[in-house]
């Protein structure tokens, strides 16, 4: 463990990055909780419910592609000017933007507001995780990785307990506002709609942490080492045109899939044409950064190529995981609503609080268990049982009810597992020099990859004639995938954070 960084600035940059994290969940939560709301309020009641589905799908694939496109901005930023600053910054824009949400009088606001918002939120993942990795080194980092990664399941689980009281808590709100001085009509504005505008408001109290963050959370002792060395100094502001191209690529893509966009044939040109811009234009400040690194001699020629390799082998496992758990698992609060009917009005909260209970024990033991059997071997084994657990549910249940929920747990917990492991894996993928970097690319590509795969679950349930079960049954299937690239990654169980 670093000697001489003290107990107390290791705590708090573990203690930043789980609340961040936290948070991170609970925003990405709280959209599904309250978007329809907010859509019927902002569309007006001419709307027709079309309207706001095809915003609601909208605005969920915009934010997926900020988040992918913040992974690589902020990673850069992390890697040129240090972890802790960067991940000042990316706290600071996902707050601010997720509040300034509360605000908007258009559905299109709420679009533009998410996407940037969600670029802080693609890169605070990727820099706490190469932080605190960095602090934590030995046989502590399996327990912290565990730790991050049932965070933001710790953030889904509040948002279904608020959903759960949402009731109860407008009441509160409303006798605390008007008690501050308010007017009637600005707190029924704000109240209004399953309370919307005030509970996105609220997603600004994240941007506390940056104090928290400023103040006790010492800088990684590993990059500064990097930086007295000049390795640093080869990041260049001018190569992130390369991400701009690759976000505007993603874009394209997600609009070519979209209601107003091609039919099947064309949108599946612009997808594969796109995927490849996208990565591209993503790799391309790293890939810059390493020729430049490798001639100045700050790395070892041909390193680079092994860091481009293990980005897109990181990438690949990210992507299977996300699109899986985006195409499958996050449809059981709405099947349970389905099954649930009338006789259960609560099943659709019931079913997450399972989900989400089922995933923060999932990915924390994940972690310990990635530890002693490695890391290779635990990704397959998670990739089989998600296969199981998802079979057992949408196969073996016609009805709501207690079986049903065991299921979820299961299922909600093994496909978010992980998330206990990436944490621990990504960073043995990378040098300390573009750690930050690699892994936003590894882990958030694969958001590209969810969100296209999240616009074909319509025309994938019209097919099935409106299934759940038939159409989730398939989506898993996509585990078989990554039970087999992951054995052409390296296993890293035993060995240091590469330098």
């Amino acid at each position: 463990m670093n000697k001489s960084i003290g107990s107390f600035g290791r705590n708090a940059a573990l203690v930043a990055a789980v609340l961040g994290w936290l948070f991170d969940g609970f925003e990405m939560g709280l959209f599904p909780l309250i978007g329809g709301p907010a859509l019927k309020d902002l569309l007006g009641a001419t709307a027709s419910p079309g309207d706001a589905d095809k915003w609601f799908g909208a605005i969920i694939a915009v934010f997926l592609v900020g988040a992918a496109t913040g992974g690589v901005l902020f990673g850069w930023l992390g890697d040129a000017i240090g972890r802790v600053r960067a991940m000042s910054l990316s706290i600071f824009t996902y707050a601010v933007f997720t509040g300034l949400c509360g605000f908007a009088t258009e559905a299109w606001h709420v679009a533009v507001l998410r996407f940037i918002a969600s670029l802080g939120m693609g890169g605070e993942w990727s820099l706490g995780v190469a932080l605190v990795n960095e602090l934590w080194p030995g046989k502590s980092r399996a327990v912290t990785a565990g730790l991050i990664g049932a965070a933001a399941n710790v953030g889904f689980l509040l948002v279904a307990l608020l959903s759960l009281g949402l009731g109860s808590v407008i009441d509160g709100a409303r006798g605390a506002l008007l008690g501050v001085g308010l007017s009637e009509a600005s707190v029924s504005h704000l109240l209004a709609n399953s309370a919307w505008r005030l509970l996105m408001i609220s997603g600004a109290l994240p941007a506390l942490l940056i104090f928290l963050i400023r103040m006790g959370v010492p800088e990684s002792e590993k990059w500064q080492a990097e930086s007295d060395r000049g390795a640093t100094s080869h990041w260049l502001k001018a190569d992130l045109v390369g991400v701009l191209i690759g976000a505007v690529a993603a874009l394209a893509i997600i609009w070519a899939w979209s209601p107003a966009g091609l039919s099947a044939g064309p949108a599946l040109v612009v997808t594969a044409v796109g995927l490849v811009v996208t990565a591209l234009g993503y790799l391309h400040p790293v890939r810059r950064y390493l020729v430049r690194a490798e001639a100045a001699g700050t790395l070892a020629p041909g390193s680079g190529r092994n860091v481009v390799a293990m980005m897109l082998f990181g990438a690949s496992l990210a992507g299977v995981t996300l699109l899986g758990t985006w195409g499958a698992i996050q449809w059981i609060p709405r099947w349970a609503i389905q099954l649930g009917g009338d006789a259960a009005p609560h099943a659709k909260e019931y079913s997450q609080i399972a989900t989400a209970l089922g995933a923060i024990v999932a990915t924390f033991l994940t972690a310990l268990v990635a530890d002693r059997l490695g890391r290779r071997p635990t990704f397959a084994i998670l990739c089989l049982a998600t296969i199981a657990a998802a079979l057992w549910l949408y196969q073996g249940h016609d009805s709501f009810g207690t079986s049903f929920l065991v299921a979820a747990f299961l299922a909600g917990g093994v496909s978010a597992s992980f998330y206990g492991l990436f944490p621990l894996y990504f960073p043995e993928l990378f040098p300390t020099a573009v750690r930050a970097t690699g892994q936003g690319f590894a882990l958030n590509f694969g958001r590209i990859i969810a969100a296209i795969g999240g616009l074909q679950t319509a025309a994938l349930m019209g097919y099935f004639g409106g299934s759940f079960p038939k159409a989730g049954s398939v989506l898993v299937a996509i585990y078989l995938v990554g039970a087999v690239i992951v054995w052409f990654g390296p296993e890293t169980k035993g060995r240091p954070l590469p330098e």
